[in-house]
């Protein structure tokens, strides 16, 4: 008869994963909102000439 070995992750390993799993979740985040950030606010420097020349208006750079 044939045996398996059952190999178990030590305890607190899972934990360790999802904690590391949240911080890169919450580093991704605010990654994408400083470049969210960064995007509006180069648009707020624009006239209203060369957003119009984009296809926008002032009042759509809070949706980007």
């Amino acid at each position: 008869m044939a045996t398996t070995a059952k190999i178990h992750a030590p305890l607190g390993a899972a934990t360790i994963l999802h904690v590391v799993d949240a911080f890169y979740g919450t580093y991704d985040k605010a990654i994408a909102w400083n470049e969210s950030r960064k995007t509006r606010k180069a648009l707020s420097d624009l006239s209203d000439t060369q957003l119009d020349d984009i296809g926008l208006c002032r009042a759509d750079i809070r949706n980007v």
